[in-house]
């Protein structure tokens, strides 16, 4: 059985003046192809085929579109082609300018978030940090999520960092309880080093130590009470 292509009808011949690059097709594929009548452009929603697939219409779709088309002239032709390809860019740009808002967006909001803002004075404050990265110490765009809802909410990000001496990845996991954020890790790993350092070590240190005490009062106190008279 033999398939028939735009390239195997026997149809009108391409002027010359319009074997060029048809930049319409090549920026809306598929959706140039129905509107054209060259359906074999729905290949282009075939993944990776379609890839391919915009070059070889980028290149091909002029002849194809005046074999299948009825166009009164030449200029006819030209005006229709060239409608599609400001349509085509105007539509890129619009995805491209739909994407750099949302990607800014999100971006503005992680990195106004009161986690990254916490992590970002633990990080300034801490000497060994400054010691390791070497002042002044410069923090990239985070990435991540964060999800709140009425009051309570938890953040992961990840962002780099840039000293004098050297660079690293900082590693952030906050949990919010009514309306306030508290860090659970902060961790930074040096590039060139094996070890990574917890930023919030002393923190830990400083709540073991604080219930430690209290913990042997309790044992005192039950022990009192338990003692015979």
């Amino acid at each position: 059985m033999m398939i028939d292509t735009p390239d195997s009808k026997e149809l009108k011949p391409l002027p010359p003046e319009l074997d060029r690059w048809n930049w319409g097709a090549f920026l809306l594929n598929w959706i140039w192809g129905i509107g054209n009548g060259t359906f074999i452009a729905l290949l282009a929603l075939i993944p990776f085929v379609g890839f391919v697939m915009m070059f070889v219409l980028g290149a091909k779709g002029s002849r194809w579109a005046w074999r299948n088309g009825r166009w009164d002239s030449i200029e006819h032709f030209k005006r229709v082609q060239r409608a599609w390809a400001i349509w085509g860019v105007i539509i890129w740009i619009g995805f491209v300018v739909l994407f750099a808002g949302i990607f800014g967006g999100v971006s503005f909001l992680l990195k106004n978030s009161a986690a990254y803002q916490q992590a970002i004075a633990k990080l300034q404050a801490n000497p060994e940090v400054a010691a390791a990265l070497g002042a002044p110490i410069s923090a990239g765009t985070p990435s991540g999520s964060i999800s709140t809802s009425n009051g309570s909410g938890q953040a992961t990000l990840d962002f780099s960092v840039n000293g004098a001496k050297a660079a690293g990845k900082v590693h952030v996991e906050a949990i919010e309880q009514n309306n306030v954020w508290t860090l659970n890790a902060l961790t930074l790993a040096v590039e060139g080093r094996d070890d990574v350092i917890d930023l919030l070590q002393e923190n830990r240190a400083e709540n073991s130590s604080w219930r430690e005490p209290r913990n042997r009062q309790a044992r005192r106190f039950g022990r009192a009470i338990l003692a015979p008279t």
